[in-house]
């Protein structure tokens, strides 16, 4: 695999623009039925008085580029490649921007996310799963059969699902790059010690249908805060992780015509991941360490805000991240004192890092003001319950904009998000998203 950054298809990428829109996708004015996407994108609409209706997620435009070239920035100067997680949008133009700002490739999680990657051609994927099914091996084989430029690894943490890749992928023309998965107690997937990581380690190397990459995993399901036992025990990890990666090249286990790969990197311990892979190598052993954050690209108002290394309390030195996404719902109900309900839930918006922060208090036909000391206590399907603090100004049909945690489980329930420009008001562009 080459260090240069991914690219996409741009004529696939276009030919989206083209899909016309309509009551499929929520939220839209209804005067864009049969519309072209791309020419409802361009159309300068303002989303308070052109026919948007509640509730609706929104991304900012100037934050996204904002972060767009903060992580890209960072990702730099400490010598790490970025493959970002793009699960966490399912949106072929984020993924576009992202490679523009110089990602080495685009990380998925199956074989379906990898479907899309490839429809808009995606020409380097990494797959964070070990993949066994035959079906999606078959179709895998033939995708890198048909376009040589495609590279892609998946992961491997056992015999037995190397013994059926093998099996699946017997006959292919291109062998399938492959990872050794290091997991730890308490964690997801991956190995649990040494002596089954060499033993799959082995497998590949004597299937003459794979091929031995290196070694990854997955930091974030270890620690769920920022104390310092949490982070010690990713430190810990990501040692191990390098010292897997080392063992197997000194074993002989690894192609040697590449540099080794050795990923991980969610988006709460992204700085401990560089660190420890960026640094410990044997001298002349060639690594390309790589990172798969995807939450930077929106930030949040929530688990991230609290936990990334360039959150609202910046572990590290470099550019903080801004929150991109914002939610917009109306006051549809103030039926107690102290009570307020919006139109939005869990349909809309998540919900299973944190609820949706209460910011901007929007009157009708008023200004756009900060809105402080109000908490959205529960979430129905439709509904959000809001404390109001004493002498709450929020009157039925006021517009609420609040903050989201967790972007990873907002894109999906939003098939088109409007892109707002500097005023959060306008419209500069439309976002389509493939769950």
């Amino acid at each position: 695999m080459q260090r240069t950054p991914a690219t996409l298809d741009t004529d696939a990428l276009r030919a989206l623009g083209d899909e016309r829109l309509g009551w499929r996708f929520k939220a839209l004015p209804s005067n864009w039925e049969g519309l072209p996407l791309a020419e409802a994108a361009a159309s300068g609409a303002r989303l308070f008085s052109d026919g948007f209706v509640g509730p609706i997620v929104v991304l900012d435009g100037p934050a996204l580029e904002h972060n767009l070239r903060a992580m890209a920035g960072w990702c730099a100067e400490h010598g790490v490649a970025l493959a970002p997680h793009g699960k966490t949008t399912m949106a072929p133009q984020l993924f576009a921007k992202q490679l523009e700002h110089g990602a080495w490739g685009i990380t998925a999680a199956n074989a379906s996310q990898l479907r899309v990657y490839r429809a808009f051609g995606v020409s380097r994927v990494l797959l964070a799963n070990q993949l066994v099914d035959p079906v999606a091996l078959r179709w895998l084989a033939a995708e890198l059969d048909r376009d040589p430029g495609f590279e892609f690894c998946c992961w491997a943490d056992s015999v037995r699902g190397v013994e059926l890749m093998a099996e699946a992928l017997a006959g292919a023309s291109r062998p399938v790059d492959v990872l050794v998965e290091l997991g730890a107690s308490g964690g997801r997937t991956g190995v649990r010690d040494r002596g089954t990581a060499l033993a799959v380690a082995a497998a590949v190397r004597d299937s003459p249908a794979l091929r031995l990459r290196g070694a990854g995993g997955y930091e974030g399901a270890l620690a769920h805060d920022t104390g310092p036992e949490a982070l010690a025990r990713i430190t810990s990890y990501v040692n191990e992780l390098r010292a897997l990666t080392i063992a197997l090249a000194e074993g002989g286990f690894c192609a040697e015509d590449e540099p080794l790969i050795a990923t991980a990197g969610g988006s709460a311990y992204f700085d401990l991941v560089a660190q420890g892979l960026t640094s410990g190598w044997p001298a002349g052993l060639s690594v390309l360490p790589v990172l798969r954050s995807g939450a930077y690209l929106t930030h949040d108002d929530g688990i991230y805000r609290a936990k990334s290394p360039l959150g609202a309390t910046p572990r590290v030195e470099g550019t903080p991240l801004k929150p991109a996404l914002r939610a917009w719902a109306q006051v549809t109900s103030r039926p107690e004192p102290g009570t307020a309900l919006l139109t939005l839930g869990k349909r809309d918006a998540s919900f299973d890092e944190g609820m949706p922060e209460p910011q901007l208090h929007r009157p009708l036909g008023g200004p756009v003001r900060e809105l402080t000391g109000h908490t959205v206590t529960k979430l129905n399907d439709q509904h959000a319950f809001v404390a109001l603090p004493p002498g709450s100004a929020l009157e039925v049909g006021d517009w609420v904009g609040l903050g989201l945690s967790h972007p990873c489980t907002v894109f999906d329930k939003w098939p088109v998000v409007p892109v707002v420009g500097e005023d959060g008001d306008t419209i500069v562009d439309l976002v389509r998203t493939y769950f």
